[in-house]
């Protein structure tokens, strides 16, 4: 990308306590119509993005039917938070069984608390990929300095400590120096992912297909 320069990634994923809930189904249309009185927290898609990767994302694989698919879904909705650290933090306090986040969460319970009971939800329907970027601000006063960050970035220095600080995958990081826990995460079998064109024809219809459902 000529103005953005990515710095990790991860799938957007459920994450479940799989101490209160077990053997969820894979597809967005099988958690639609399971019958169990479980409930999730999302974030909202218009100040959050991961909650507006969420509506794309069942966007690129319902089409016109999304809003089907929401409608049903909106009834395990718990609440709809601003965004992803409300959302979290109700979850990890117990306020829910599952929570809108990505795939290398549980990672962070894994390393720092010892704790194995999160893990992410690999749906047979693929994962949108979710990446973080960072960009040089056109009236900075320091712009060699700025230079020289961005080159940072993608430095091994920078790359090796991303798992451990932003929990995410490095862009630019063999996985040879990933950590153990990182290459033992379930990957999904596909990829869904679209272009900022793709996206912007998407997001006002994807939100309002989302609202109409959320709101009946």
């Amino acid at each position: 990308d000529n103005l953005f320069l990515p710095f990790n990634w991860s799938y957007v994923s459920f994450v479940f306590d799989n101490t209160k809930i077990t053997n969820l189904p894979k597809t967005f249309a099988g958690l639609a119509e399971d019958p169990r009185d479980y409930k999730i927290i999302i974030q909202d898609p218009r100040t959050s993005p991961s909650g507006l990767a969420l509506i794309l994302w069942i966007k690129i694989i319902y089409g016109d039917k999304a809003m089907d698919i929401w409608s049903k879904l909106s009834k395990k909705i718990l609440t709809v938070t601003k965004g992803w650290s409300e959302a979290y933090g109700m979850f990890t306090a117990g306020e829910s069984e599952m929570v809108l986040s990505f795939s290398t969460s549980p990672a962070y319970h894994k390393i720092i608390e010892n704790d194995h009971t999160k893990e992410a939800l690999i749906m047979d329907e693929g994962h949108y990929v979710y990446v973080e970027l960072a960009a040089k601000v056109k009236a900075s006063k320091e712009s060699y300095l700025a230079d020289e960050f961005m080159e940072f970035i993608l430095s091994y220095d920078f790359q090796s400590i991303v798992p451990f600080r932003n929990w995410s995958f490095p862009v630019k990081l063999k996985k040879e120096n990933w950590p153990e826990e990182f290459l033992n995460l379930p990957l999904p079998k596909k990829a869904l992912f679209l272009n900022e064109d793709e996206a912007g024809k998407l997001i006002p219809v994807a939100i309002e297909e989302w609202l109409t459902a959320m709101s009946r």
